[in-house]
């Protein structure tokens, strides 16, 4: 039973698969800050996004670079989480995306979603 697990499945992969997904969504907002996706994936990558810029924040740079290659697999993708958007949300606490609805997929009418850091 699944009683308050708020996770989504994104498919048959499990988690792993769920977690690459996360991983590859989260590389390809911070480098092109958008991108078009589904809304339940934009749903599910916007806390991992926070927990990025968060753990860049909070920690000294050398512990916030281990832990964000440990989280994103990409040297230009941690490079830019600390030189510009660490700077560019000091004053900001949270909320660093924004959710703007697109319409809908011509193929099966998923519902579709711009996610973008603001």
């Amino acid at each position: 039973m699944r009683h308050q697990k708020r996770l989504k499945k994104f498919g048959t992969g499990g988690t792993d698969h769920r977690r690459l997904l996360l991983k590859s969504l989260a590389m390809n907002v911070i480098i092109h800050e958008k991108v078009k996706t589904t809304e339940p994936k934009a749903k599910a990558l916007a806390p991992f996004i926070a927990k990025l810029i968060d753990t860049a924040k909070k920690n000294d740079k050398l512990t916030a670079i281990r832990e964000l290659n440990r989280l994103v697999n990409h040297e230009s993708c941690s490079k830019k989480i600390m030189d510009q958007l660490v700077t560019k949300y000091k004053d900001r606490k949270s909320g660093y995306t924004r959710i703007t609805k697109v319409g809908f997929r011509a193929g099966d009418s998923a519902p579709m979603v711009l996610i973008e850091l603001i």
